[in-house]
């Protein structure tokens, strides 16, 4: 933001020149200046009040892009101080330790650490975890996720061997494989997804699978492949509410990734998840809708969390969602038909995975 003013005072559309006061002043916002609406200008008074103008004026002018509104300076702002129900643990003890080491070992990379996710410390101490595959780079830039954008590396394709090799020593019974979006590749990294899985599969036949999936551009030659290895799970996260969509999954489309889940369901999948992050400024009835639309879509699963921001480079948080409105979101969608819904601040995606293949 830029602030303009001088001692000289400012012109604004022909207006004479305001200068600036003599006396202290109090700053006000006067939303009845017929400016506000096209400059956002913040009144500096010498006398008045709140409600009623000022005999001199003195003005600050704020170029902002886009320019501010009167309807944008009454939309929420962003919340600070993080509510006590959001406070995690710090990850510790001998089972977290020991996952640590084979992520390091065998250079794989977790959603866990890559997405900053809260539940870190809790899944890994467990004993569990969420592989990412296909690198640690993505070619989207989501304004909520924490994994880096650009120009991923090549493919490293011992990668499936790996990851079905660390599946193996850490004893793992059900696990979440998810990755980066790949669109510099031919096949958006569906062959890996689907060599990962066959790997897993040759291993560690007694364990169950959730493929987190992109939207893969929708290209059904792509999710065939996914379906044709027959993980238990397929996710695919709708992320958040249809007027946002474009905002925080720029380079994702709201009806795309519903047409994503519709086709798995289709395919004969046992089961499609989606999740969805609140706090972004999404209204309860657009909430209530998207849950709507995945019913309509034959979703077997929705989670739904807050929306943490990994930096201040990221998007805002707009609210803290209260425990309760999470209660709520939890026993609609179950009217709804959903055979699970995992619904609280710190759910992710992959939380609690290993109850929904039933």
């Amino acid at each position: 933001m830029r602030t303009y003013g001088s001692s000289q005072g400012i012109t604004l559309d022909g207006l004479p020149p305001l200068s600036p006061p003599k006396t202290p002043i109090t700053i006000h916002l006067w939303q009845d200046s017929g400016h506000l609406a096209r400059y956002g200008i913040l009144a500096f008074r010498g006398n008045g009040t709140a409600n009623a103008p000022p005999e001199n004026l003195f003005v600050y002018l704020h170029i902002k892009s886009p320019q501010m509104s009167a309807e944008t300076l009454q939309q929420p702002q962003p919340v600070k101080n993080k509510p006590k129900w959001l406070r995690v643990k710090l990850p510790t003890g001998k089972k977290y330790t020991q996952l640590r080491g084979l992520v390091d070992k065998y250079d794989l990379h977790t959603i866990c650490t890559s997405g900053s996710c809260p539940n870190m410390g809790e899944c890994w101490g467990e004993g569990t975890a969420t592989f990412m595959i296909l690198g640690n780079i993505c070619t989207r830039s989501c304004g909520f996720c924490g994994v880096k954008t650009g120009r991923p590396e090549q493919i490293d394709w011992s990668e499936p061997e790996k990851v079905a090799r660390s599946i193996k020593i850490m004893g793992i019974k059900h696990a979440v494989i998810t990755s980066v979006d790949r669109d510099d590749l031919k096949d958006m990294g569906s062959i890996i997804w689907a060599e990962t899985v066959k790997a897993i599969r040759r291993m560690n036949p007694d364990t169950t699978l959730e493929t987190l999936i992109p939207d893969f551009q929708g290209i059904h030659t792509h999710l065939d492949r996914i379906v044709a290895v027959g993980p238990e799970v397929v996710s695919h996260n709708m992320e958040t509410v249809k007027r946002l969509t474009r905002e925080v999954r720029i380079q994702a489309k709201y009806e795309r990734s519903l047409e994503v889940l519709r086709y798995l369901s289709e395919q004969g999948v046992n089961r499609t998840k989606s999740g969805i992050m609140l706090g972004l400024g999404e209204r309860e009835e657009e909430v209530i809708a998207t849950l709507e639309d995945l019913r309509k879509a034959h979703v077997d699963v929705v989670t739904i969390g807050q929306y943490l921001q990994p930096s201040k480079k990221h998007l805002p948080v707009k609210e803290f969602i209260l425990p309760e409105q999470f209660k709520k979101y939890e026993e609609l969608g179950l009217q709804m038909g959903f055979r699970h819904v995992e619904s609280g601040a710190l759910v992710r995606s992959s939380y609690k995975a290993h109850k929904h293949i039933h």
